[in-house]
């Protein structure tokens, strides 16, 4: 079963999408369906986050403060 959706694409981008529907002789849709077939058609695999999110240059505190209030360390 097809689902119609409506898609706003720019002008040029158009244009070059009819010019080479009706150089390989095929239509508009076709070509959209086979792009978004090659870009959708396999799961991508995701990392897992290994490193720090932040990279920032200093010294760190320590890694299990003890003795201290952890809030200081964060918001200091």
């Amino acid at each position: 079963m097809a689902i119609r959706t409506t898609v706003d694409i720019p002008e040029p981008l158009h244009n070059q999408l009819r010019r080479r529907a009706e150089d390989t002789g095929t239509s508009m849709r076709m070509l959209i369906v086979q792009a978004l077939e090659q870009t959708y058609s396999e799961p991508r695999k995701g990392r897992y986050v290994t490193g720090p999110l932040v990279r920032k240059t200093g010294k760190l505190g320590p890694r299990f403060p003890v003795d201290e209030n952890p809030h200081d360390l964060v918001l200091s």
